[in-house]
C-alpha cells in the first residue's frame, strides 16, 4: 500500500527505497527527517502553486539536498549544495535516468540556498527550494492548512529544530568558509564561527588585479 503523509504519496520502487536508505544511513535523524519534510512541504506548496513535479525526481532532490553536510559525502573545496547535487546525479545516473532529469535534480539541490531564482525554473527545482524555505525559514507556512503541517510533523518530528539545524550548517561548512561567499551560508558563520570574516564583494572588485 502506498505510504501517504498529509495526503501526499511517497513514491514507490527500488530507486526511492535505495535513496531513502542511503540518506538514513549517511545523515543523522535531524537531516533525515528534515529532508523528508522538504519533500512533503514541496509537494504541498506545489499544489498551491499549480505545479506538477515528477514525484521521484522531487523526492531524490529533497532527500539528497543536505548530503553535503554529512561526513560521508562532504568535500573540502566546494559548496555543500554541490556535494549533494553531485551525489544525486551519480545516484540517478546509476538507474539510467536521462540527462535532462539529471540536470533538473542537480540544479534543484545546487540552488536551494539561492533565493529568487529557483521559483522561475522547472517544478522540481522550484519545489525543493519551496520545501526548504517552508521547513527552515517558515516561508509559506501560513499558506498551508494547519492540519497538513501537523500531519507532516507527526510523521517527521522537528524537536529543537532551529538550534540543531543551525549547528548542522555551522559544522557542515565552517572548515571551508570560502565556499560561503555570495550565499546565505555566510550569515551562519558570521553568527557561529569565531574569527570568521565574510568576503566582501565590493572589496573584491576594488582590490582585484585590474589596474584601473
Amino acid at each position: 500500500m502506498t505510504e501517504r503523509i498529509a495526503g501526499v504519496a511517497i513514491p514507490e520502487g527500488r530507486m526511492v527505497a535505495e535513496a531513502t536508505d542511503l540518506v538514513r544511513d549517511a545523515a543523522p535523524p535531524l537531516l533525515f527527517h528534515h529532508s523528508r519534510r522538504v519533500y512533503l512541504f514541496g509537494m504541498l506548496q506545489g499544489r498551491l502553486r499549480g505545479l506538477a513535479p515528477d514525484p521521484e525526481l522531487l523526492y531524490v532532490g529533497a532527500m539528497f539536498h543536505d548530503l553535503g553536510l554529512t561526513e560521508k559525502y562532504r568535500t573540502e573545496t566546494q559548496r555543500f549544495e554541490v556535494d549533494g547535487a553531485d551525489e544525486a546525479r551519480r545516484f540517478l545516473a546509476s538507474y539510467g535516468i536521462p540527462g535532462e532529469s539529471l540536470r533538473r535534480v542537480w540544479t534543484s539541490i545546487a540552488l536551494h540556498t539561492t533565493p529568487g531564482i529557483p521559483e522561475h525554473m522547472e517544478p522540481e527545482v522550484a519545489l525543493v527550494t519551496a520545501g526548504v524555505e517552508t521547513d527552515v525559514l517558515g516561508i509559506g507556512y501560513h499558506e498551508l492548512d494547519s492540519a497538513l503541517i501537523e500531519a507532516v510533523v507527526a510523521a517527521h518530528p522537528r524537536p529543537d529544530f532551529k538550534r540543531q539545524i543551525l549547528a548542522a550548517f555551522t559544522d557542515g561548512f565552517k572548515d571551508r568558509p570560502d565556499t560561503t561567499f555570495g550565499t546565505v551560508n555566510a550569515d551562519v558563520l558570521a553568527h557561529f564561527a569565531p574569527g570568521f570574516t565574510r568576503t566582501d564583494f565590493v572589496d573584491v572588485i576594488r582590490n582585484n588585479a585590474w589596474p584601473e
